[in-house]
């Protein structure tokens, strides 16, 4: 009555309240499957990267003060940094988050 499939993990919980050595009495028990993970721990690793890769274009992409609110300086607005770099860097990041999701 009590097989188990081969590979398959189950865990007895007891669905009574009581402490350990308050009764002799069994308690009904239930069986829970354990459900594994949906993503693997080298999955998270990708995520994380790809979290970093989204930050690190968002903070590239901060910025453009004046130093004097006279002059229009257009080297700091359209620098290669803010206008190539940093999107770069958000779409790589999206693109590794779509991998990790993805890859099994």
């Amino acid at each position: 009555m009590n097989q188990e499939k081969k590979g398959s993990k189950r865990k007895i919980v007891s669905t009574s309240g009581r402490k350990s050595g308050q009764s002799t009495r069994r308690s009904p028990r239930k069986v829970v499957e354990q459900v594994p993970m949906l993503f693997g721990r080298e999955s998270f690793k990708w995520m994380f990267i790809g979290l970093a890769l989204i930050a690190a274009g968002l903070i590239l992409m901060m910025g453009g003060s004046m130093p004097s609110p006279d002059v229009w300086d257009e080297s700091l607005i359209y620098s290669h940094r803010r206008t190539t770099i940093a999107p770069f860097l958000i779409l790589a990041g999206l693109i590794l988050q779509f991998v990790a999701i993805f890859k099994k």
